[in-house]
């Protein structure tokens, strides 16, 4: 089981967002370091072990059983409706006396049967606390987005404020706010005594609608679009002092491993954390107690990264001379091998590529990363505050392995101090005089499987401090891709790509690639060719869209078209760009040429290349 993370917050999750049975549910929150959960009752309802038992879990684990959900379309109902609804929760009451749960959520009524009437909804809510009270229970009320009456905090507020029972309060559900107002200012009006619970799920800006929004559609803080360090820092104002609680609703979420789930979420809180520093800065002043403290002592800032030290590819032996071949044309030099493992360093300038010999017959595959910081122990340490623990370095015997993170999608991060990790490789030739071609990576796209797109950004952004541009869909000619693009100011671009509905039907759809920068890439495409470097045939129809979409010269769109280079502006800047054919089933490499501001990565143009790979034989 994980050290618990939190310091000044006590940290849940609903069972409802992981996937599996109850008992697995529960020891994965556990081991992710959580205080407490919320059981939502369809996963208590299917599980074989009693309510008792269930608590005893709980309490092994080190969880706290913080609420019980939900109890729906209770309030503003006619007497006989009503009869029912309080025999019902007399038999929840007791249910929740056998699981230890002191804390009971009552969302607002969506019933046809609802009473537009919010003095019965009080009256009635006040009868609920009533028979909670006397079990030491309480009732946490909460304003559905698509309440048939109550749809609103404030308005489930003033109910909760008119019941006047001290056994009735709310619940702050960030979706159900977010998704109909970007302001939750107004919650720090509310008495700190009277909120209850305080949910917390982000969402991607969706115009649909709201159930469905928040039923597949939910994520954890930061990764999606909703202001949660705004609705938080409202919250503490309030002088609020109870459990930060993830309750996600996602189709994703629910078929991938618990575990890696429970991970994600927990880093997800952490991020928040961090988001508010040690004191929220406050939009009101409190009327009552002080913003509450959220130390972030134990996260240390991200380090500074200042450029991508190396790419390693793993090849097979059968295909590393067509990898090597590539590699020469592209104006690389055989420089060094590793004194240990069978592995030779490729130098062209400042870039370096580490050509790693796997099987016989493994494919090109981009396994390792190197990224360089002045401060590799703090990248390490800030890695393992976002439980992403470095992993053990490989035994060379010289101590100068660079310290190492996983990424979701399986590649390996290493943080390169200096250049002493280059000792381990034994110069074979002098370097390179002659002009680089090329001068430096400017981005690398990684593939993750089906479900690990949103756990890849996330840990993009609190490991190494990423800050994600616009998520784009793109089209591939057999379905969608996801795609999301991160960037460490110019220092670091990354893009992180999956296929939307969890497969594709060709596999060029979201291969990876690495892409060299360079200042005049007419003149690279002219030495490619004489060196005998393929690339990429792109159809003349893009050329003359080219022509109708931008004004430029005749003979320029002619010297793209002859050299299969691709173009795009915004104002201030231009983006041309080549790839190779495919190297193997999953690899090519991209040069590209920025001027002025642009900053982007021709995304308008990855759907031309993704169907010309479809086309274009892989080579090896």
């Amino acid at each position: 089981m994980r050290e618990r993370v939190s310091e000044a917050i006590r940290t849940s999750i609903a069972t409802v967002s992981i996937s599996g049975i109850l008992e697995e549910k529960l020891t994965a929150i556990a081991e992710a370091g959580f205080d407490g959960v919320e059981i939502f009752e369809n996963d208590l309802v299917s599980c074989p072990l009693s309510p008792a038992e269930i608590r005893k879990l709980a309490a092994d684990l080190g969880l706290r059983i913080e609420l019980y959900q939900p109890f729906r379309d209770f309030e503003a109902v006619p007497t006989d409706v009503l009869r029912d609804n309080l025999r019902r929760a007399e038999l929840k009451l007791d249910l929740m006396e056998q699981l230890g749960a002191d804390l009971l959520l009552v969302c607002s009524n969506v019933s046809p049967l609802a009473i537009d009437d919010a003095a019965t909804a009080a009256e009635q809510l006040h009868r609920l606390a009533d028979l909670a009270e006397a079990r030491g229970i309480r009732i946490a009320y909460e304003a559905l987005a698509w309440g048939r009456h109550v749809r609103d905090y404030q308005t489930a507020y003033d109910i909760v404020a008119a019941a006047g029972h001290p056994s009735l309060g709310v619940c702050l559900d960030s979706f159900h706010i977010l998704s109909r107002t970007p302001d939750a200012t107004g919650i720090q009006q509310f008495p700190a005594e009277k909120i209850f619970f305080v949910q917390i799920a982000d969402a991607p800006r969706l115009r649909m609608d709201a159930l469905q929004w928040s039923r597949h559609y939910r994520c954890f803080p930061g990764q999606g679009d909703f202001d949660l360090p705004g609705f938080m820092r409202s919250v503490l104002n309030t002088g609020y002092e109870g459990p930060w609680s993830l309750e996600v609703f996602n189709d994703t979420f629910r078929q991938v491993d618990s575990h890696r789930t429970s991970v994600d979420a927990m880093r997800s809180l952490l991020f928040l954390r961090e988001s508010l520093g040690d004191t929220p800065d406050p939009l009101e002043p409190p009327k009552s107690a002080p913003a509450a403290s959220v130390r972030v002592a134990s996260i240390p800032p991200p380090a500074p990264l200042t450029r991508y030290a190396f790419a390693e590819i793993s090849v097979g032996t059968l295909m590393h001379s067509g990898l090597a071949e590539v590699l020469s044309g592209l104006g690389f030099v055989l420089a060094r091998r590793h004194w240990f493992h069978p592995a030779d360093l490729w130098e062209q300038g400042d870039i370096r590529i580490v050509t790693r010999r796997a099987s016989a017959t493994g494919p090109p595959t981009l396994s390792a990363i190197g990224v360089d910081t002045q401060d590799a122990a703090g990248f390490t340490a800030r890695a393992a505050a976002f439980l992403a623990g470095p992993l053990p370095t490989e035994d060379t015997s010289t101590g100068r392995e660079p310290p190492c993170v996983r990424s979701p999608d399986g590649t390996n991060f290493l943080a390169c101090q200096g250049d002493a990790w280059l000792d381990d490789f034994v110069r074979m030739h002098t370097a390179s005089t002659a002009p680089a071609l090329l001068q430096r990576i400017d981005h690398v796209a990684l593939s993750v499987p089906f479900g690990s797109f949103d756990a890849a950004t996330l840990f993009f952004r609190t490991v190494f401090g990423l800050h994600p541009l616009e998520r784009l869909e793109l089209a591939d000619p057999y379905g969608l891709v996801r795609s999301q693009a991160l960037v460490h100011n110019d220092a670091v671009r990354l893009v992180v790509n999956t296929p939307y509905l969890g497969s594709t039907t060709h596999d060029p759809a979201v291969v990876q690639h690495i892409a060299f920068a360079c200042t005049d890439i007419f003149a690279v495409t002219d030495t490619l060719r004489r060196n005998g470097v393929p690339l990429l045939t792109i159809p003349g129809n893009y050329y003359d869209d080219v022509a109708a979409r931008h004004h430029l010269p005749e003979s320029l769109i002619a010297r793209m078209r002859a050299s299969g280079i691709l173009y795009d502006r915004v104002d201030g800047g231009e983006f041309f760009h080549v790839y190779t054919p495919l190297i193997g089933p999953s690899l090519f490499f991209e040069i590209v040429q920025r001027t002025g501001d642009y900053t982007g990565f021709g995304a308008t143009n990855a759907p031309i290349r993704m169907a010309a790979l479809t086309t274009s034989p892989p080579k090896g």
